[in-house]
Formats: C-alpha cells, structure tokens, sequence
C-alpha cells in the first residue's frame, strides 16, 4: 500500500533543545524567501525516526541533517547546502565547499560537541511564530 508523499521536499533535521540550532532554525526562516525548508526538531516523534534512519542516535544529536529529494546531508556539508539554497548573495558562502571535508567536518563537530557550552540549552523545544507554524513539520 503506498504511503502519502512526505509534505516537504527539502526537510531540517535539528536539535530543538540548542540555542545555536534555533538561531540557524531562525536565520533559514528569515532567508529562504521561496519557503523551501520545512523544519523538524530531532526530539519529535518524526525527527527521531528519520535521524535514527540515517543512523544517528536522536538521545545523543551531533549534527543537524538536510534532507532533500537528491540526498541527505550532515555536518558542514549540510550547513553549506543550506547557503547555496538560500540563493542570492548568501549562496556564495557555498564557496567553502573547496575545503576538504577532512577539514571542515572536525570543525563544525567541535563546535557541536561543544553547542550547549558555548550557546545554551533550552528545557523545552523552541515554538515558531504562528506565521511559521506550517514551515514544521512532525
């Protein structure tokens, strides 16, 4: 039997707890002006089965995912992905893409390994202006 099609095409896994991961939630908000990235928190019930199926485990959340209908990304190549979909001026910040993983990837994990540290933690999952309620999903 098939299932419906999933109500988004480009999906951002994040963690909702994270300070640092709500400003990034905020910031794609304000600049994807086509509204592309539908957003869900990895501690849903919907976020961590997609997490867990991309092999990450949703109790100990490292790294946010892009999910788009080509791939799914993590780490520096899902922050990157996100720039070069904001389009305009921004998608020039893609050009990082030239960095080697191998080098990119080890920073963006210190700065995740390091988040609630460096940025906070929240008790309960950020709630999006009811203007942005339908940009999430799960």
């Amino acid at each position: 039997m098939p299932t419906d099609p999933a109500p988004w095409t480009h999906l951002l896994l994040f963690d909702g707890v994270c300070n640092l991961c709500d400003q990034t939630v905020q910031w794609v908000l304000a600049h994807d002006r086509r509204g592309i990235v539908k957003f869900c928190s990895i501690q849903s019930e919907l976020g961590s089965k997609l997490y867990r199926e991309r092999g990450y485990d949703p109790a100990e959340p490292h790294s946010m995912v892009l999910i788009t209908p080509e791939a799914s990304y993590v780490k520096s190549d899902a922050a990157l992905q996100l720039v070069k979909l904001m389009g305009g001026p921004l998608s020039l910040l893609s050009w990082a893409r030239i960095i080697p993983r191998l080098v990119r990837d080890p920073a963006y994990s210190f700065i995740a390994k390091n988040r609630y540290r460096f940025f906070g933690k929240k008790d309960a999952c950020w709630l999006p202006r009811p203007e942005w309620k339908e940009r999430f999903v799960g």
